[in-house]
């Protein structure tokens, strides 16, 4: 019993500094780290590896190098320096041989190429910037993301992630040349004390990170706590009518079933001039319809996760970016939350009897 009390003690203290590891790539991620790392210092992002679009996949075809683009963003998003220093780095050119690139992609292709390593890149990145945790490629293969849909295949996740789909049944994604997940990236699933599948574009940045080989192994071994944050709005000719429980279910297609322990969705509506704005593209807002959870193995947690400020737009950024996007301190707080409460403790204390 003693032993018990004792352990029990233990993990909330680690609970509040918890090893919090998030898996995606793009806006998602940027919206979670740029406040969780004022929650905890032990905060791992793991990047997707096969973005192809825009400035990024430029310098993919042109150098050879892994893609910079969502590393960048993630280690802006945990970065502690200057807002001058954090705007350099997503400068984005607007004329000229360097239009569209940003500063911080040109930067961690430059010390790619005189490093041959891409780690290097990030380190020195990371430096820099002073960042609270650690930006980890999920891979360090240099892939490319291929959709087989109704016997058709489509290469390049920036492809995919804007074609529509036949709606015939579900695509079949793979990685080529075939990826194997990072070692860091491994120890860093392993070691968790909770894992965000975090929200994005669905087929283009979160399955690009979860179909590396040893991501669902490490995510079936780990006793971290796993939590998926579901989109916002449903995306045209993909995910059309989706409710929260077909993103869940999605993700589980390819991380094995009954994974997912918690899932965060949101339940303030967006204004009536911005649904109508995302209507005249055929988005709506992500459902939740509580008859579809009673047998489900994981628990919904529904909150007001909504960012009411409409992000400005980079007037040199070639690719469009969403409007309707995720606030990261409530999100934050309905994380720690759920890893403060009794409920969680009690979880982590079984794990560790087994």
């Amino acid at each position: 019993m003693n032993s018990r009390r004792s352990l029990e003690t233990a993990m909330k203290r680690k609970l509040s500094n918890p090893k919090i590891v998030v898996i995606g790539g793009g806006t998602g991620s940027y919206t979670l780290l740029s406040d969780l790392k004022h929650v905890t210092n032990e905060i791992t992002a793991l990047v997707t590896m096969a973005d192809d679009g825009g400035s990024t996949g430029v310098l993919r075809d042109q150098y050879g190098v892994l893609p910079p683009g969502d590393v960048r963003q993630c280690l802006v998003a945990l970065s502690n320096s200057s807002e001058q220093i954090r705007s350099l780095f997503n400068f984005r050119f607007g004329e000229g041989s360097m239009d569209g690139h940003s500063f911080g992609n040109l930067f961690l292709t430059a010390v790619e190429q005189m490093t041959q390593d891409f780690g290097e890149a990030i380190a020195l990145a990371s430096k820099i910037l002073n960042i609270t945790g650690k930006v980890v490629p999920i891979t360090l293969d240099n892939t490319h993301l291929f959709m087989l849909d109704d016997n058709k295949e489509i290469k390049g996740e920036y492809k995919i992630g804007n074609s529509t789909f036949s709606g015939k049944s579900k695509p079949d994604f793979r990685l080529h040349p075939h990826a194997w997940i990072n070692p860091i990236a491994k120890k860093a699933i392993l070691d968790a004390d909770a894992i965000i599948i975090a929200p994005g574009n669905f087929y283009g940045s979160i399955i690009p990170a979860l179909i590396v080989d040893g991501v669902a192994d490490a995510l079936s071994k780990t006793k971290a706590i796993k939590i998926q944050i579901t989109n916002l709005v449903t995306k045209p000719g993909q995910t059309d009518g989706w409710d929260v429980a077909e993103y869940v279910s999605e993700v589980e297609r390819f991380i094995g079933k009954n994974t997912i322990d918690y899932v965060i969705y949101n339940t303030k509506k967006p204004s009536a001039l911005m649904l109508k704005q995302y209507a005249k593209e055929k988005e709506y807002p992500v459902t939740y319809i509580s008859k579809e959870f009673s047998k489900k193995t994981y628990k919904t947690i529904g909150a007001n996760i909504l960012d009411l400020k409409i992000p400005k737009k980079n007037k040199n950024d070639k690719i469009e970016r969403t409007l309707i996007r995720h606030d990261s301190k409530k999100i934050s707080k309905v994380i720690m939350d759920i890893l403060s409460s009794k409920s969680i403790v009690d979880k982590y204390i079984k794990r560790a009897y087994k």
